[in-house]
């Protein structure tokens, strides 16, 4: 067996991995990442990109190629006979946003870890870990040539919502908050420009009832958009639902309004947990990060931005402690918790029968509320924003968070 010796190891190559090797090999330590696939390659997402996560690509040195990529000025929300456009709120984050695809968006953030001097493996599968006194000693890893132990002083662990370690591990994910389940594909646009990322907020099953989830279609810019459906369950009311035929249904409604062309391609679904629904995200010398430690928005699913900042948190944290096991859900429940607490708790609410077709017409006729739910939604109160909505939204946080039978990453 083939023995390697680094400092940090990272396990995964998506957003959260690679934006804690980038931020730990620019800080000076030795750095290898693994990844189990050979990159470029896929995965499944909205390929959307947040003003926050413009933020993190761009502190990552990613502005000049973010210019020569779709952006957005905010969101088309449609449903109920109604439609709005609401612009990103700016603030403390970009006022734009933009979209890029997984194969090309992962593969960038990779190569700014390499750049930095992250020694990359791929086709290199985590499997096992030896593990003593709650320390991570080794990783045994599959490759085409065998088995290798790598053997590591720190371990971030970004191997996704599956975590394959997580599973070596003990850590666990609790379905009885919401969580989400999705689907997207790609299809030739003519509105591939569209300055507008869309949201149909009345998403219907072939029984034509309304679901608690939504639509979307993101412009790409290069002629095609990434389209997709997603919906809410929890493990009272899980989703029996056909996510590939929801996605054929919702894109076939689109094809006259989008001008839509041909088949489907690369269709792929996912099934995420949210809001930081997991316990067991760290021991003395590693961290889960991102998707692998419930790091999703639980009111639209996206998980680019929350990969990003966990990846840079963690990358700090590798100086500023020696046990990371009640260091690092302490940090996570500091910058997500109460967030992360009242969005579940709100999305667990949506997926109420009745609750949406009653509320969504009333919602959407207000323009105000809506700007409202956007910022609200799409994760954009930062820790900087001290006005009126944010301190809400902090003090309802602060009250969700004490009656949840288990809080955030516990």
């Amino acid at each position: 067996m083939t023995v390697i010796n680094t400092d940090v190891l990272v396990v995964g190559a998506g957003p959260a991995g690679s934006s804690a090797a980038a931020w730990s090999a620019r800080a000076g330590k030795e750095v290898t990442i693994i990844d189990s696939a050979t990159f470029p390659r896929d995965k499944p997402c909205g390929d959307g990109l947040t003003p926050r996560a413009i933020a993190e690509l761009s502190s990552l040195g990613l502005a000049s190629w973010l210019t020569g990529r779709a952006r957005n000025l905010g969101l088309r929300a449609a449903g109920f006979g109604q439609e709005l456009l609401l612009p990103w709120p700016g603030g403390s984050l970009p006022n734009y946003g933009g979209a890029a695809p997984r194969m090309i968006l992962d593969a960038t953030i990779l190569g700014v870890a390499t750049d930095a001097g992250a020694q990359l493996l791929q086709n290199t599968a985590a499997h096992d870990v030896v593990v003593e006194n709650g320390e991570i000693k080794s990783v045994i890893a599959k490759t085409e040539n065998g088995e290798v132990q790598i053997n590591a002083s720190k371990v971030v662990i970004a191997d996704g919502a599956r975590s394959q370690l997580g599973r070596k591990l003990n850590r666990q994910w609790h379905r009885d908050t919401a969580y989400g389940v999705a689907a997207r594909g790609y299809i030739d646009s003519e509105r591939s420009d569209d300055p507008w990322i869309s949201s149909h907020l009345e998403l219907r099953n072939a029984e034509n009832e309304i679901l608690s989830g939504y639509g979307w279609i993101f412009p790409l810019g290069s002629g095609e958009v990434n389209v997709g459906v997603g919906t809410l369950a929890t493990s009272k009311r899980p989703a029996d639902i056909n996510l590939r035929a929801l996605l054929t249904q919702y894109t076939d409604q689109q094809r006259t309004d989008w001008k839509l062309s041909g088949d489907i391609k690369a269709p792929w679904s996912a099934l995420l947990p949210m809001g930081g629904a997991v316990s067991g995200v760290a021991g003395r010398n590693y961290m889960f990060v991102g998707d692998a430690a419930g790091c999703v928005n639980p009111l639209n699913g996206e998980g680019i931005d929350y990969g990003l900042e966990t990846g840079r948190l963690a990358a700090h944290m590798l100086d500023t402690e020696t046990d990371f096991s009640q260091a690092w859900p302490a940090e996570l429940r500091s910058h997500y918790g109460y967030a992360f607490s009242i969005a579940r708790r709100l999305a667990g609410i949506l997926t109420v029968p009745g609750l949406l077709p009653a509320a969504g017409p009333i919602g959407m006729r207000s323009r105000t509320l809506m700007k409202l739910a956007l910022r609200v939604m799409g994760n954009l109160i930062t820790e900087e924003d001290n006005d009126m909505l944010a301190r809400t939204w902090r003090t309802a946080g602060r009250l969700s968070i004490k009656l949840d039978e288990r809080p955030p990453f516990s």
